[in-house]
């Protein structure tokens, strides 16, 4: 078959399975007075449809905050601006200020998924395609690739059945990296801030970004590094300008605005919030996150490769989930794209880290009724990457890409080696404990003086498997040799 039947049949795949996970319960379905992140949604179109731009994000008669107050930057209001014209043309009571609160209905329901879908294929999608598609290795290597990285269960369960627009920030992420990719900065710089101007989590990925940048331009300082890192400068200055303006007749305007991490997993053994104050664990929580992200963004600046990047770009994204001080399990999506954008190279490692990234949002998906979607789109995912991508015979030291560290090691150890055995049995012991926990929650009641104890055993056993993973990218990264030439000139 040609490579663009074989990747429109993955798209139909895709578009397919997206839909059946979307005919499933959503958050906050039937559930007064909140009702959940659906309404969330459709409430912000209300709110942007029927209300000028100055009280999007203010507390008024006419906009409660306390009532999911629109509290994203300025790019999600607009994105909620165009759907509810939409709305409005089909039918103005999905939108019509005050009494559509919990507007519930099948048409609805229809619309709503839809707009998912749309922004799904509209900008996640491209990227991850168009980043495939420039990838060494065969064509259908590269179909296999693909069709692995868009069945990934996590970004599915929560942007097309918990219901979120996470593929448009992270769409966009990942059109800033390929614009860094093929030496286009400035267009690149100018995705990065879009997606970072529709979701404040990016953050998670700014530091990567300004890294490689700063360290690129520092490279070729002598042959207009300096005039390049001021011109990326002026648009993000621009690009937030632009996203801001309408905002910026105020300055006032302008300033509104149970997780698998260490610190939750500490609470089981050391309750932190009752002997530390607030402000004390703040600042242990931001110590402890630069520490451990502060080696990834050094190597990045001194030794800028697009390789590197990848890699900052999941050590720094674990950072942040596993020590900030307030974090929302659905951040790990933050850490999982960019662990896709390697799926090629290590199949072992990092359909082991989306596996156990997806199991770590099981209790917020069980809430939800997504029990099914769960274990079919999980079980799914695993298989393809074991059959199209050999992931679990990809275990040496040498797939692993750990013989730098290894060679290091035998200076002081010369006996130390990494047994594939060892590697796979891990594995195996790590999937039927997560299968065994979460059977038990589905099956079992906790005791009564402990009802948070199955939630917590998978924040427990998640922040494990975390902190493995982000020593083995850290070494990845900071074992990778110093390039003596820059890889790509950039423009």
């Amino acid at each position: 078959m040609e490579r663009w039947t074989l990747i429109a049949i993955v798209l139909i795949v895709n578009l397919t399975v997206r839909w059946a996970v979307s005919l499933n319960p959503y958050s906050g379905a039937s559930k007064p007075p909140m009702y959940g992140d659906y309404e969330a949604q459709r409430h912000w179109q209300e709110i942007t449809f029927n209300l000028p731009v100055h009280q999007w994000y203010f507390n008024t008669s006419d906009n409660d905050l306390k009532y999911w107050g629109l509290d994203y930057p300025p790019l999600t209001a607009y994105h909620s601006l165009l759907c509810a014209y939409v709305a409005e043309s089909i039918n103005p009571d999905w939108i019509t200020l005050h009494v559509s609160r919990g507007y519930e209905s099948l048409g609805h329901k229809l619309f709503m998924r839809a707009t998912v879908l749309v922004a799904d294929f509209s900008v996640y999608i491209p990227a991850i395609l168009y980043y495939i598609l420039h990838c060494e290795g065969p064509e259908t290597m590269k179909v296999s690739y693909l069709l692995c990285a868009l069945l990934y269960p996590g970004l599915l369960l929560i942007d097309h059945g918990h219901f979120q627009y996470n593929s448009i920030s992270l769409g966009l992420a990942l059109w800033g990296l390929l614009g860094l990719l093929k030496g286009r900065v400035l267009l690149g710089s100018m995705a990065f801030c879009s997606a970072l101007n529709y979701k404040q989590m990016e953050l998670y990925h700014a530091l990567p970004f300004f890294c490689y940048l700063l360290g690129s331009c520092l490279k070729d300082l002598s042959s207009g590094g300096l005039t390049r890192l001021i011109k990326i400068a002026l648009v993000v200055l621009l690009s937030f300008a632009c996203c801001w303006l309408p905002f910026l007749t105020s300055f006032q305007q302008s300033l509104q605005d149970k997780v698998g991490n260490v610190w939750c997993s500490l609470s089981i053994i050391l309750k932190v919030k009752k002997i530390l104050s607030q402000q004390t664990q703040i600042w242990l929580s931001f110590a402890a996150t630069f520490l451990t992200l502060l080696p990834t963004c050094m190597k990045l600046t001194m030794n800028p490769t697009i390789k590197g990047f990848k890699f900052a770009l999941v050590n720094c994204s674990l950072s942040f989930f596993l020590f900030s001080f307030q974090v929302h399990e659905k951040s790990i999506l933050l850490a999982a794209i960019p662990v896709l954008l390697i799926l090629h190279e290590l199949p072992f490692m990092t359909t082991w880290f989306l596996l156990v990234s997806t199991f770590s949002m099981f209790p917020l998906l069980l809430k939800d009724g997504l029990l099914l979607p769960y274990i079919v789109s999980s079980l799914t995912f695993l298989l393809v990457t074991m059959k199209l991508l050999s992931a679990f015979e990809k275990v040496s030291v040498e797939d692993l890409q750990l013989q730098p560290f290894v060679q290091s090691l035998r200076r002081y150890f010369p006996h130390f080696a990494i047994s594939s055995c060892i590697a796979k049995l891990s594995f195996l012991l790590s999937v039927v404990a997560m299968a065994s926990l979460n059977l038990i929650s589905v099956t079992l009641a906790p005791p009564p003086q402990l009802p948070d104890l199955f939630p917590v055993l998978v924040s427990l056993i998640s922040c494990f498997h975390f902190l493995i993973f982000l020593a083995y990218f850290n070494i990845l990264h900071l074992s990778e040799p110093v390039f003596e030439k820059h890889q790509r000139k950039v423009k």
